[in-house]
C-alpha cells in the first residue's frame, strides 16, 4: 500500500467529519487507507467514523486507544499503518483535493527524503487579530515556508497538522516522544521538533506548497490571553526537550528582570511591550520545565 493517512481525535467529532470529507475528493490514483485514532473521546466520534465508512471505497481503520496524549495516538497510528508513507492530517484541518498526491510524489522522487510538510492556511472564525505579531504566527501552526518544493534546513519544521513519514526509517528512529505532545488539555508541544531533528541526522525534511491544508482556529484561541497560554506551553516544551537544561534554567533566571523592566520601559507601545510580556511568559514556561523533571 502507497500511503496511509493517519487521523488522531480527542472529542471533536464534528472537525473530524470535515476532516474526513475532504478525502472524499482526493486527486490521488493509487491505494491507500485511513486510520482513525480515537484518543479517549466521549463524544460521537465512533460513529462519524463508521458512517464515512460507508462513503468510501478504501480501507479505513478506527482505533480506540485509552490511554490520552497526542504522541502516543501518533506512535498508535505508525505501529499500525501498512503504507509506505504516513500522512498526519489533524481532526480540525482539512486537506485540498491534491493533498495525498502531492506528498507521495515529492517522497518518491528522492529516497534519502525521511519527512514531508506542506502548506498550512489559517481559517480564523472571524478574522486574523491585528495584534498578532509575525514571529507569533506559527504557535498557531500557520507554515508558508516557500513558494516551491525546497529542503527544509534546520531550525525550520514542518508541523503537525500537515506532515509525513517515510513508513521505513521507524525500523531504526523511535518515533514521538511520549513524554512531549499534548495530554488532554495542555499545551505541551516540541514532540514534532525533537523527531525530525533526529530524523534530519540520516534523511531529508522537505517542505512542498502544492499539498496545502486549511486549519481552523477558533475564536476562543484568538485572544492574547490564549496566545501567552501557548507562549507558556512553549517554553516548558523546550527545556523538558533540551539536553542543556542548566543553561537554559540560568539563562531564565538572568533574562527575566530585564524583560521586566523593558515591558515597563515601553508601556506605551503596546506591541513592544506585549513582546516583552510575551519573553516573560516564555522564560517562566522553560523554568517550569526544567523544575518538573525534578519533582
Amino acid at each position: 500500500m502507497k500511503a496511509t493517512v493517519a487521523i488522531c481525535t480527542h472529542n471533536r467529532a464534528a472537525d473530524l467529519n470535515e476532516a474526513l470529507q475532504s478525502l472524499l475528493h482526493q486527486s490521488f490514483d493509487q491505494s491507500y487507507e485511513v486510520i482513525v485514532v480515537d484518543n479517549r473521546s466521549t463524544d460521537q466520534t465512533k460513529q462519524v467514523v463508521l458512517d464515512f465508512q460507508g462513503m468510501i471505497d478504501i480501507p479505513i481503520l478506527y482505533l480506540y486507544e485509552e490511554r490520552l496524549g497526542l504522541s502516543v495516538a501518533r506512535n498508535r497510528a505508525i505501529r499500525e499503518a501498512k503504507g509506505e508513507y504516513v500522512l498526519f492530517l489533524d481532526d480540525d484541518a482539512v486537506a485540498s483535493e491534491d493533498w495525498i498526491r502531492g506528498i507521495v510524489a515529492l517522497f518518491d522522487r528522492d529516497p534519502r527524503i525521511g519527512c514531508v510538510g506542506g502548506k498550512i492556511v489559517p481559517a480564523w472564525e472571524g478574522s486574523a487579530p491585528p495584534w498578532l505579531l509575525p514571529e507569533n504566527r506559527t504557535l498557531y501552526t500557520i507554515l508558508d515556508y516557500a513558494d516551491e518544493i525546497v529542503e527544509m534546513r534546520k531550525p525550520a519544521i514542518p508541523f503537525g497538522a500537515n506532515v509525513a513519514f517515510r513508513k521505513s526509517l521507524f525500523a531504526s528512529i523511535a518515533p514521538f516522544r511520549e513524554d512531549l505532545g499534548r495530554v488532554g488539555s495542555n499545551l505541551l508541544s516540541s514532540e514534532e521538533a525533537e523527531l525530525i531533528d533526529r530524523i534530519r541526522a540520516k534523511h531529508a525534511v522537505y517542505y512542498t506548497p502544492h499539498a496545502s491544508v486549511l486549519h481552523k482556529i477558533p475564536r476562543s484561541r484568538i485572544s492574547r490571553k490564549w496566545l501567552l497560554r501557548r507562549i507558556y506551553w512553549q517554553g516548558v516544551s523546550s527545556a523538558v526537550s533540551s539536553k542543556k537544561k542548566a543553561g537554559i534554567f540560568l539563562k531564565s533566571l538572568v533574562k527575566l528582570p530585564v524583560y521586566a523592566l523593558l515591558t515597563i520601559v515601553f508601556l506605551y507601545d503596546k506591541r513592544k511591550s506585549f513582546r516583552n510580556i510575551s519573553k516573560i511568559t516564555y522564560n517562566n514556561g522553560q523554568i517550569r520545565g526544567v523544575l518538573r523533571m525534578y519533582q
